[in-house]
């Protein structure tokens, strides 16, 4: 009965915030953007079709949403960390109540396939499972002094107003992975979500109102990363800045938050590799290839976009991967036939393209299938690229730099020694993978593999919220998400000492 009292309340407010109105959450209301008066569209990448219009918010209304947060985090911290965990346990739950709906609206505004936004809407509920059940496991730790009569300890402290910027491609699940840990730590925040996807944002922070977030924690201001983005870096006020996006805007984001001394964590740009060796299962690791390569349009930072595979079995592999991707069904991502949807944007179709050219006329790559935009019939309204297969070398571009896109370079290796050398020659190091039976590659591989992530038999992708997430070199600055390690992110450790001698003890000197 409670369930459904909860779905009614929700659709409610889900209709009287209709979309087409320029509306910011702040304070705990929704409001009008600023004198402005600029706006920009949101429509679905597969049909043109448009959603709804929303702000391009101006300072003002940064500056109003930093003022709510500012004073929300002076009484929210305050409430015990349990009780957190329950607000976080009730957003869990409202959030099961509308999954099929939310996975639906993700769908319309970023192209991916029901199925993957049911598991990215699925992964926002994990998240705030498991951060609710840290809320009874906020540990700190007791120690002993090396004084008599000196007790020593510490504990987790938030950090203040936390500003999240959050990409288009995982518009529910990552905005999770920075909200639920720092609502848990005690931090107020202000989102700013990616233009390509405002409905996700305003469906997770509604879920977060029913929830019983108070007024002014959480706030969600819609714009630019020019003007809302740049001035969330500007604020003394703001924190900490959490940012998942390329590393070339995570490098510009780095350099101002060192300039001005505030917390920064990055996760960044990839460019990873599955390794195949010449006794793997040969199936198994196709159909990791295909679902690395080539899910969510090959639009993930954990995406195969090298496929490094032994020359014993390459002819075989090649020409079954080429034949099952070319079956692949691509279209409207609401069709429960297609296996493939659009890419999200104009801007980001013509950029794979471009990196196609670039493999076919700079790198003299050979082109096995794809490499052409798909214009017609059913694709003539939408951001249509079909899976993209090239057999190139090492060194060329479209093995070098991401590409964000269904594209993936075969690289024929003569050994293990130098698929891993292969996969280590990248300024990036997220994910990487090896498909082999051989135990002694495998704790080599795990050992020796520059990534942050790394999968034996299994493909590039496939992260789970209670673990880790983050990698190397280019790929951030050596934060880690999802986990315990994410509240090292959003918290700073205390340690207290309570001396009862009832005299003055000189540490290291008395000892």
């Amino acid at each position: 009965m409670k369930k459904k009292k909860i779905k009614k309340r929700m659709s409610k407010k889900l209709e009287s915030k209709n979309l087409g109105r320029p509306y910011n959450f702040i304070n705990g209301q929704w409001k009008k953007a600023g004198l402005g008066g600029n706006q920009f569209e949101n429509r679905n990448p597969a049909t043109g079709e448009l959603l709804g219009i929303y702000p391009q918010s101006t300072a003002k209304d940064l500056e109003e949403a930093v003022e709510a947060a500012q004073k929300a985090f002076k009484s929210w911290r305050k409430v015990p960390v349990a009780k957190r965990g329950e607000i976080l346990l009730r957003a869990m739950r409202v959030l099961q109540e509308h999954k099929e709906e939310f996975a639906q609206t993700m769908t319309r505004e970023m192209g991916k396939i029901l199925s993957e936004t049911c598991g990215d809407v699925q992964e926002a509920i994990d998240t705030a499972f498991y951060y609710a059940g840290e809320g009874r496991r906020f540990f700190g730790q007791t120690t002993t002094s090396e004084l008599p009569d000196k007790f020593a300890m510490t504990l987790r402290m938030p950090v203040g107003v936390c500003g999240l910027i959050t990409p288009w491609n995982f518009p529910m699940a990552i905005p999770s992975w920075k909200i639920f840990p720092s609502l848990l730590c005690g931090n107020s925040m202000i989102l700013k979500p990616a233009s390509y996807t405002p409905d996700s944002a305003r469906n997770l922070v509604m879920v977060l109102q029913e929830a019983g977030v108070p007024p002014g924690v959480v706030n969600l201001v819609y714009g630019s990363g020019n003007v809302i983005g740049r001035a969330l870096l500007e604020y003394p006020e703001i924190s900490l800045i959490s940012f998942t996006g390329s590393s070339s805007v995570g490098s510009n984001i780095a350099e101002i938050c060192g300039k001005k001394m505030k917390k920064c964590s990055l996760e960044l740009g990839g460019k990873n590799a599955q390794i195949v060796m010449e006794d793997a299962d040969l199936d198994l690791a196709l159909e990791g290839a295909l679902w690395g390569a080539f899910g969510t349009s090959g639009q993930r930072c954990t995406a195969t976009s090298r496929l490094i595979v032994h020359e014993k079995i390459f002819k075989q592999f090649r020409d079954k991967l080429v034949d099952q991707a070319r079956s692949l069904r691509i279209g409207n991502g609401l069709n429960p036939l297609v296996q493939m949807g659009p890419l999200v944007s104009q801007a980001q179709l013509e950029t794979v393209h471009q990196y196609v050219k670039i493999g076919k006329m700079k790198d003299h790559a050979k082109l096995l299938i794809g490499g052409e935009i798909l214009k017609e019939g059913e694709y003539e309204r939408g951001f249509f690229y079909p899976p993209t297969i090239f057999v190139g070398t090492p060194e060329m571009r479209i093995a070098q730099e991401e590409i964000f896109g269904p594209v993936v370079v075969l690289i024929p290796v003569k050994s293990f020694e130098e698929a891993m050398s292969i996969v280590n020659n990248s300024r990036y190091g997220l994910s990487g993978s090896i498909y082999t039976r051989d135990v002694n590659r495998v704790m080599r591989a795990i050992q020796e593999m520059e990534t942050g992530i790394t999968y034996i038999n299994a493909p590039t992708i496939g992260a789970e919220v209670h673990l880790p997430f983050g990698g190397v070199k280019q790929t951030g600055n050596g934060h880690r998400e999802a986990g315990v390690t994410v509240l090292d992110i959003f918290s700073e450790w205390k340690t207290v000492y309570i001396d009862y001698s009832g005299k003055l003890q000189k540490a290291q000197i008395d000892a």
